[in-house]
């Protein structure tokens, strides 16, 4: 078992190594970061939730059978975190492409990408984010609380754009999701919830890291930078609901790595990927091993990396692809310039979106607590409480 695991062998092992400490030692002990990157106080699925490996609803159900919900409520609240960012950049997917343009632009200016560089580097003299920047350059992962920190560092001490330090994590990170990392920056750089900030402390990295990081000349005040006006908020994207009488070929993208734990009886004669929708090694990774999964449970063809789908549809006599509804980021817009091809040819391109999704994202608008306060009732509607 991989310490950040890709496979859904792998994730359910980790889920049930970490489940004892899901009640009450994690909320005990969840923000206190190891030096030497040992992470056992945190889930470390986040790799295998962000590429759906497995499910929001497999990992509380798992939870739930183990703690009540009063010990586990700190966990089940961090499921929902990424919920709630999905489900917010949703209703603003201009963001992603705004934050994406804006660094590229940063990253232009030469006086900011050297310092940039030598941030990413860990060449700031600041011992603690220098750690954490060479940790994630090594490994790919940051403990939660650490990714607070270095944003905080980054943005309020060493006086960079946000935006490029979210394209930073986002290139390097191996649990990388647009709206968390994109968001996650927002927040701390104090625009998601206007004018509160988060400020990193010296003396919280020392005692949160048992005195093994330190972190001296950080920034007493955080000026908050300018914001850039958010695009009007937008209804929820409602995907195209497959039609369980077309004869179907399933397309497995980084977005839901286990779509034969969902989708109900239809008529599915091949799954499939497709390379130009992989977007790092631990994308090829949860991609094979989903389409090995798929193709024994519906006892049928796998094409891997297919490289025209319109084809592969036509060979196998296909009218319909499905996939897992993409959330705002690259591959919806992937799929957003595939489906008018394939529709051109006479197959629809539909998706199935998990009720998880649907249930939560309506409360995901305003703040975190909005949803928060709904999770009780969320889970009793999907029979997990």
């Amino acid at each position: 078992m991989t310490a950040f695991p890709f496979t859904r062998s792998d994730a359910l092992a980790r889920l049930a190594q970490f489940t004892p400490r899901a009640g009450s030692a994690y909320g005990a002990r969840r923000n206190f970061v190891s030096a030497d990157g040992d992470h056992d106080d945190v889930s470390r699925l986040s790799a295998a939730l962000r590429r759906r490996v497995i499910a929001e609803d497999e990992v509380v159900r798992t939870v739930l059978a183990a703690h009540p919900f009063e010990r586990a409520e700190k966990f089940i609240a961090e499921v929902f975190w990424r919920t709630y960012w999905k489900g917010w950049l949703e209703a603003r997917p201009g963001l992603w492409t705004q934050t994406l343009g804006e660094a590229a632009l940063q990253q232009a200016n030469p006086a900011i990408a050297r310092a940039a560089s030598a941030a990413i580097e860990g060449r700031t003299g600041i011992a603690a984010f220098d750690h954490w920047a060479r940790e994630l350059a090594e490994t790919g992962y940051l403990h939660n609380w650490a990714r607070m920190q270095v944003a905080s560092i980054w943005t309020f001490t060493l006086g960079l754009p946000w935006q490029l330090g979210a394209s930073w994590t986002y290139d390097r990170l191996i649990d990388a999701d647009p709206a968390s990392n994109t968001l996650s920056w927002r927040w701390v750089a104090g625009l998601h919830t206007a004018g509160k900030a988060y400020l990193a402390d010296a003396d919280r990295i020392a005692a949160m890291t048992g005195n093994q990081l330190h972190a001296s000349g950080l920034a007493s005040l955080a000026s908050i930078p300018q914001d850039t006006p958010l695009f009007p908020r937008t209804p929820l994207r409602n995907p195209m609901t497959p039609d369980p009488a077309r004869p179907t070929i399933v397309l497995i993208t980084p977005e839901d790595c286990s779509l034969e734990t969902e989708l109900p009886a239809i008529n599915i004669r091949a799954v499939a990927t497709t390379q130009n929708i992989a977007f790092c090694g631990a994308d090829r990774v949860a991609q094979s091993d989903a389409l090995t999964r798929a193709a024994a449970h519906w006892q049928c063809p796998a094409i891997e990396n297919a490289d025209d789908l319109g084809t592969l549809a036509r060979a196998h006599g296909c009218t319909q692809i499905i996939t897992g509804f993409a959330p705002v980021g690259p591959v919806a817009a992937a799929l957003s310039q595939l489906a008018p091809a394939l529709g051109a040819q006479g197959i629809a391109l539909a998706e199935h979106q998990r009720e998880w999704d649907r249930l939560a994202w309506p409360y995901c608008t305003k703040g975190f607590f909005q949803l928060k306060t709904r999770i009780p009732d969320l889970l009793r509607q999907q029979g997990l409480a």
